[in-house]
């Protein structure tokens, strides 16, 4: 096998450099070192250990927790297979075995002339328009057996990415049904205009008679967030968008990333403007890198209008900016605290809390940190007013909501609704039928059978971060449950014991279930670790890992008991089998060569 390629030291002090020797920038500083040959070898950690003066074993432990750093090689050209529900409903399977086929690759290992290795990620945001994939970060969507022929030959080829044929990169936003922030066509800067006129203090009344709540599952009062950061001790105040859009199906922060990124960066300035902050950092999630040229030529646009920098439209003591941090492939990242270690260029661990990031944040900073829909939500309020805004949706559900459809429907994509709307109409909408079930919210989310499509989305009823999975008929939900507990175990962040075991334990019955060797005793096993995930684990992650399976357990339990083959205990693991080859090297098949049984010893 030829030899990977080295970062020459210059290269790697070229890196450094950029990112002026700061250990907080450590994980940008991974990732631009590994854009130089495409992995993280032993002596580039050594390098940048010592050029920062931080341990080797912090460096490679960073490297070592996110899934898009390499410190094995994995070849010029990095193939990942996205792997959510949705994708394994259209096929992807069978595509990735047949590009491995014909590049003559096992799946999850390296070619053996070091040319391409082909694996899978958790999910690529492309749920609207899989089978997708992520080569070398550029995301392709729409395969087919004809395109992953294609495909094959270009990297047999060895063609670069940048003369592959320009459609295969196209992505598009899919939006099926727009209400007031899709439909919002705000000229740069009206918006801080009009909140710069209120004061900050009249700007955060608006924001408070909005009743804004945050567009994720837990829906935090937003004017209560940024008053406590305001009011917290220190005066270097932090806005964080959290642009990590992990959970399975959500593909909503990807269109507005896209195509309204300036909604997002006026919201993150509305905030700056509310708050005092000067600092701003935009949480790119890793699968979404490909987005990172626009956006950052939309930030200089927003600098050279005078609407980011010193003295915001002329407005003296009005200092903020924003920069991109790019993530690299961990789904915990999406919560606060751990997105925040993130930045500080650590590994993505969850905090223990209190204290809030809004009292002790980024670098021990007071930190407000909103998703990308919310901050785009306070446009709306800066041009409007708080009450008007508060006029659309529910009483406890304020404004528009914008889901991200996909599964079995005949219209996948984007579609915003007002709070309040149900299931039924959504269903109809995007052109669904013989609808079993419905997963609101992504994994983490909640499982509805057809007799709670009268349900509503709104916090009060049915809560979600965005995502709305469509399974008709023909699925199996215990196969559904078993992705998201796959999901859960492979994205656990390892820090607490019920979550890094329980998650791993969950996979082996849910798998042992699949593999036909279930009994009735696994069930209440399933049902046991169910309840320890949710009352023990440190984190969101490990207290949501569950809820798949104690969903369908209730409302699909024949999904699980078709599957019991005994009611019994049998073990997953077979001892005595597996000393067979023992038994074989010893040329023994005595009964004293053999493990007793329990119904020999009852003789």
């Amino acid at each position: 096998m030829p030899t990977s390629p080295l970062a020459a030291p210059a290269d790697l002090d070229g890196v450094l450099q950029r990112h002026q020797h700061n250990p907080t920038r450590l994980l940008q500083i991974l990732i631009d070192a590994q854009d130089l040959t495409g992995w993280l070898p032993a002596p580039t950690l050594t390098h940048i250990a010592a050029a920062l003066g931080i341990p080797r074993a912090r460096v490679e432990g960073v490297a070592g927790f996110y899934s898009f750093l390499y410190t094995r090689p994995v070849g010029r050209y990095r193939v990942l297979f996205s792997d959510n529900i949705t994708d394994r409903m259209l096929g992807n399977d069978g595509l990735l075995d047949a590009l491995c086929r014909k590049l003559w690759v096992e799946p999850g290992k390296l070619s053996e002339d070091g040319l391409v290795s082909v694996t899978t990620t958790s999910c690529t945001g492309l749920c609207d328009q899989g089978p997708a994939i992520l080569v070398n970060g550029l995301a392709i969507g729409q395969l087919n057996h004809r395109r992953i022929n294609e495909i094959a030959e270009l990297i047999r080829q060895q063609r670069p990415l940048d003369l592959w044929p320009a459609e295969y990169f196209r992505v598009d936003d899919n939006i099926r049904r727009k209400d007031a922030l899709l439909e919002l066509q705000m000229p740069p800067g009206d918006a801080l205009r009009a909140a710069i006129a209120r004061g900050r203090d009249g700007w955060l009344d608006e924001v408070r008679a909005s009743r804004l709540r945050g567009r994720v599952g837990a829906g935090f009062a937003t004017a209560v967030k940024w008053e406590s950061a305001r009011n917290a001790p220190g005066a270097d105040k932090v806005i964080v968008c959290n642009a990590d859009e992990g959970e399975p199906g959500t593909f909503k922060d990807r269109v507005l990333l896209n195509s309204y990124a300036d909604l997002v960066f006026e919201g993150m300035s509305l905030a700056a403007w509310a708050i005092g902050a000067q600092t701003g950092f935009l949480y790119l999630r890793g699968e979404y890198r490909y987005l990172r040229p626009q956006l950052e030529a939309a930030l200089a646009r927003r600098r050279e209008a005078g609407l980011l920098g010193s003295a915001i439209l002329g407005t003296p003591g009005f200092d903020f900016d924003i920069q991109i941090h790019l993530g690299a492939g961990a789904y915990v990242c999406g919560e606060e605290s751990a997105l925040i270690e993130s930045l500080e260029g650590k590994r993505g661990t969850p905090r223990i809390r209190p204290p809030f990031p809004v009292v002790k944040g980024y670098l021990g900073r007071p930190t407000a940190v909103n998703n990308v829909e919310t901050h785009a939500k306070t446009c709306l309020i800066a041009l409007y007013g708080g009450e008007a805004f508060a006029d659309t949706g529910t009483a406890q559900s304020t404004g528009t909501k914008l889901l991200s459809i996909s599964g079995d429907c005949a219209a996948p994509g984007i579609y915003e609704y007002p709070f309040g709307v149900p299931i039924t109409r959504i269903l109809e909408d995007c052109g669904a039928s013989d609808t079993q079930a419905v997963q609101v919210g992504g994994a983490a989310g909640i499982c509805l059978a057809n007799y709670e499509f009268h349900r509503h989305i709104a916090y009060e009823d049915v809560p979600t971060a965005g995502a709305f999975m469509v399974f008709d008929g023909t699925r199996d939900l215990f196969d559904v449950a078993r992705a998201f507990v796959h999901f859960f175990a492979h994205e656990s962040c390892g820090f607490c014991t019920p979550c890094r075991v329980g998650t791993s334990l969950l996979k082996g019955f849910m798998d042992k279930l699949a593999d036909g060797h279930g009994a009735r005793a696994d069930l209440n096993d399933i049902e046991w670790l169910d309840r320890l995930l949710k009352n023990a684990s440190h984190c969101g992650l490990g207290s949501a890992a569950p809820n798949p399976v104690i969903d369908t357990l209730q409302k699909f339990r024949p999904a699980y008991e078709r599957r019991l083959v005994s009611l019994d205990f049998e073990p997953a693991f077979d001892l005595d089998d597996a000393l067979a080859e023992a038994r074989q090297l010893t040329a023994r098949d005595d009964p004293g060569a053999h493990l007793k049984t329990h119904e020999e010893d009852a003789q």
